[in-house]
């Protein structure tokens, strides 16, 4: 493995990425050289400072597998670009929120306190004690935009300071924020009702400008104002607007639209508090956050985990591990699907049951797709850009969490692929925590583990089958290591003879030749060499 490290990270991060045999390339030895060392590369570790373009990208060859980013915007990287490439991009949320809330907390005192103003006048030798008068931060109502974890950890910290908290964030229960002295509010009463109002949200285009004008109008006279999240958020001439007027009391900013930030309307502002965005910036911080996007980085290389990732679900290791063989067994029946089908793929239904069902199942969604598109598209299918290539190629995918076909708890995997030509089922499980295994196939019940090579037969359902197929086989060298069988109870053929499936896991693939002595055979009425 050649991992990149083009940014400064901690040298227990890169003692972290350490393995027998691999290659770690430092932040000196990138230095100018990244395009051309990108071509063989297998992950790339950054922080904020070089931008992973489209451009850059394009340098990258097939090994290049992941994008480490050391903290938790990746507004650095293009995820379109990484996507499309099948390169998975991990980030580090949570592991500076105890820096980025204590900076917040800070920020929030230096306004209640006067601090700067202070300082900067005691250092001018003028004591003016009464003129620095402030407030206290107890029983003051904090609005935080944003409970992921460090609005949690913000939320934390100010109801030590007996301050009433009230939170907007969509996505957390109710239940959570309570037990976390909470109280969750809509957009607007969180703005109308805040004294001071912190930003912990991702940039997305929802909240880009957020904070403008408009929603400045909304809050009460004389609100203070936090960001340590995103420049973006915020739509920095209105804020600055604000302030002049006395609407807004104080600012205290910490990130910029444009970094590094040589200049704003921002700055020169009396009752705001500018800082270089050293939210993250503790040693603590750093160290964690280094030391987290190597291990996740290593995880992924060398056992497939993907954890903290943005453009591809993530699981946790433990999830990994039960997922693990419903993956490969996911895969292959997207591979038994595809050469089971002559058309075009069209739509695919995916049907889960017993201990599935409760699982996040995007992973093997993903599988699935790559299975099923991986030899059929000229550009590389993976799980990370499986599900945005079958939305490319127009292939529709709808998935389905219910009991098993037969009404119990069994964990099966259910797939019906609907293509140009006409429609293939197929359902499979996992035996023994490790393989995979075979269970119905277009409309017949079959047992039969999906081994690598296999030769699919459909014959109608007659004394001699097998052993004159045991025989052909024989007679060209292919060594048979499983003969799975399976049949229609009702008739399909005119004569009323029923149908036969027989799925047949060989040692050695069988060409041309064998495919078609064995389509000669009177009973036999379909016969494929399937590679899984």
């Amino acid at each position: 493995m050649k991992i990149l490290v083009a940014e400064k990270i901690s040298s227990s991060a890169l003692k972290a990425l350490q393995e027998p045999g691999w290659v770690v390339v430092t932040p000196e030895e990138c230095a100018g050289k990244l395009p051309e060392l990108l071509a063989d590369a297998d992950a790339l570790l950054v922080r904020s400072a070089v931008k992973v373009d489209a451009a850059l990208l394009e340098h990258a060859g097939k090994n290049l597998r992941v994008i480490g980013r050391a903290g938790v915007g990746v507004d650095n990287v293009d995820l379109d670009a990484a996507t499309k490439k099948g390169i998975a991009v991990m980030n580090t949320p949570g592991a500076n929120a105890v820096a980025v809330a204590e900076h917040t907390l800070l920020m929030m005192l230096a306004m209640a306190r006067h601090l700067c103003k202070a300082n900067a006048l005691l250092h001018a030798g003028k004591w003016e004690k009464k003129s620095l008068q402030g407030t206290e931060l107890r029983g003051k109502k904090l609005g935080i935009l944003g409970l992921g974890k460090i609005g949690m950890e913000v939320a934390r910290r100010a109801v030590a300071f007996d301050m009433e908290v009230i939170g907007y964030d969509p996505f957390v229960s109710p239940l959570v924020a309570r037990e976390k002295g909470i109280r969750l509010a809509e957009l607007k009463d969180v703005l109308a009702t805040a004294d001071y109002l912190t930003l912990h949200m991702a940039l997305t285009p929802q909240t880009d400008g957020l904070i403008n004008a408009e929603t400045l109008a909304q809050m009460k006279k004389g609100v203070r104002i936090v960001n340590c999240a995103r420049g973006e958020l915020i739509h920095e001439a209105d804020l600055a607007e604000a302030v002049k007027s006395g609407q807004v009391g104080a600012a205290a900013i910490d990130v910029f639209v444009v970094e590094p930030a040589k200049s704003s309307p921002l700055f020169g502002l009396e009752n705001v508090i500018v800082t270089p965005h050293l939210g993250g910036s503790t040693n603590e911080a750093q160290e964690a956050v280094g030391v987290q996007i190597a291990m996740q980085v290593k995880e992924y290389l060398k056992h497939g985990v993907i954890q903290n990732a943005v453009n591809v679900p993530s699981v946790s290791y433990e999830e990994y591990v039960d997922m693990q063989p419903f993956m490969v067994l996911a895969e292959r029946m997207g591979r038994l699907l595809a050469q089971l089908s002559d058309g075009r793929p069209e739509e695919v239904n995916l049907r889960y049951s017993g201990r599935l069902t409760e699982w996040k199942t995007d992973l093997m969604r993903n599988a699935v797709l790559k299975g099923l598109l991986d030899g059929t598209l000229t550009d590389p299918v993976n799980v990370v850009n499986a599900a945005a290539m079958a939305e490319a190629a127009g292939v529709r995918v709808h998935e389905s969490k219910r009991e098993s076909a037969a009404g119990g708890k069994e964990d099966v995997l259910a797939l019906t692929l609907k293509s140009s030509t006409g429609e293939s089922e197929v359902r499979g499980t996992v035996l023994h925590g490790r393989s995979p295994r075979l269970l119905h196939v277009n409309g017949t019940d079959i047992e039969a583990p999906l081994g690598n090579q296999l030769i699919y037969l459909r014959n109608r359902d007659v004394p001699g089958v097998i052993g004159r197929v045991g025989t052909l086989l024989g007679q060209h060298a292919i060594n048979i290591g499983n003969f799975s069988l399976g049949r229609r109870d009702e008739a399909t053929q005119p004569d009323g003879v029923r149908e036969a499936v027989a799925l047949l896991d060989v040692d050695s693939p069988a060409g041309e030749a064998v495919i078609a002595a064995l389509r000669a055979m009177d009973s036999v009425l379909e016969a494929r060499t399937l590679k899984l």
